[in-house]
């Protein structure tokens, strides 16, 4: 090999920026790739093998066109570099195959914590469509580029049955995301929840926090509070209930109130005004209240690395263009915490991108 010609520093430079650009640029078929892979059940038909797979192997499991195995190649190729497959020796074999690299088991369809339902939800057209038209709401009155694109809220175009798949994949995504969340909070932090009788989970739709918290602690009276709709013929158990209503009105009282990876979804002024109903609801700091609240802080992470930053920050956007709401740093957290009447809080960053916060009144 011919021994390679020093290149300026400017060149260098602008060499690097347009690599730069273009990795931002085609960002995207990172997604589109996870997806397609999801779609295919990649991921579940390599786990039921047992075994790494060949890509003939793959091809003839897959519901494709076989004359397509290269492309097959490529697309595999990609899912690779991009850390949600390996490639390692078959069994008893030389030959080389498909494995899952970490990732992927949170993609596996029977996993109850996969997160497949989410890169559906968050990669269907109705959800990405809003992406294409940030500057046309930059220039209007919508709440948000969802407005702009489908004339509605979220929200409404969501529960008002309007598309009833992506209501599905959402309440699915968010009850396996409880779980995974929940499986995390009980086994680490169980002493949030010691010396409490009672405790609501505010917005906790059908109920998987409060189930896994009632389950854990027999003792603990848990009530799931969402809207009359959402609750609407949901039975509880021995020490599990159920009441519909509308948090910005009143909530029902306990010793605690629990409001999981909500609060990022309302605007500062929404925000403020759930906390003061909830402050309402609980009796005072010497007495045990307190709201617990997961969600994220910004700059606080289990791992403070470059990804996990990166993550929040992305979070942050997809709030901006599908609700009102947004993710907050510690200080946007204090702010509203005293806003809305409270004395005091403490955060507890052991939950990846997500923190487990405590706020006293």
């Amino acid at each position: 090999m011919a021994s390679l010609p020093l290149i300026a520093e400017k060149d260098s430079e602008i060499l690097d920026s347009q690599t730069h650009i273009w990795n931002h640029i085609l960002n995207f078929i990172n997604s589109g790739s996870l997806k397609c892979a999801v779609q295919l059940e990649i991921p579940d038909i390599i786990h039921k093998h047992g075994q790494p797979m060949t890509l003939t192997q793959l091809v003839n499991a897959l519901p494709i066109n076989n004359a397509k195995s290269t492309h097959l190649a490529r697309l595999m190729r990609t899912l690779i570099h991009s850390g949600f497959f390996v490639i390692t020796k078959t069994e008893g074999s030389d030959d080389e195959g498909y494995a899952l690299a970490p990732p992927s088991i949170l993609l596996l369809k029977d996993n109850p914590l996969s997160i497949r339902p989410f890169v559906l939800a968050m990669l269907d057209p109705i959800m990405t469509q809003p992406w294409h038209n940030i500057i046309e709401w930059f220039q209007n009155d919508d709440p948000t580029p969802f407005d702009t694109v489908h004339g509605m809220t979220l929200w409404d175009y969501i529960y008002a049955r309007k598309e009833p798949k992506l209501n599905h994949l959402f309440n699915d995504a968010m009850a396996r995301d409880s779980r995974l969340v929940m499986n995390v909070v009980i086994k680490y932090c169980r002493g949030v929840f010691e010396g409490l009788n009672s405790l609501v989970d505010v917005g906790g739709s059908t109920g998987t926090v409060a189930t896994i918290i009632a389950d854990a602690f027999p003792h603990l009276k848990c009530t799931v509070f969402d809207l009359p709709h959402v609750v609407q013929g949901l039975e509880g158990t021995k020490n599990l209930d159920y009441v519909g209503g509308d948090m910005f009105a009143s909530i029902p009282p306990a010793d605690a109130l629990l409001i999981k990876w909500a609060l990022h979804d309302w605007s500062d002024e929404e925000t403020v005004k759930i906390l003061k109903k909830c402050k309402e609801s609980i009796p005072s700091k010497e007495k045990g209240g307190k709201v617990i609240i997961i969600d994220m802080v910004i700059d606080t992470v289990m791992r403070n690395d470059e990804k996990s930053i990166e993550t929040q920050i992305l979070f942050d956007m997809l709030m901006m263009i599908q609700l009102t709401g947004r993710e907050r740093t510690e200080k946007d957290w204090a702010k509203l915490f005293f806003e809305a009447g409270f004395r005091d809080y403490k955060i507890i960053p052991i939950l990846g991108v997500r923190s487990l916060i405590e706020a006293y009144p």
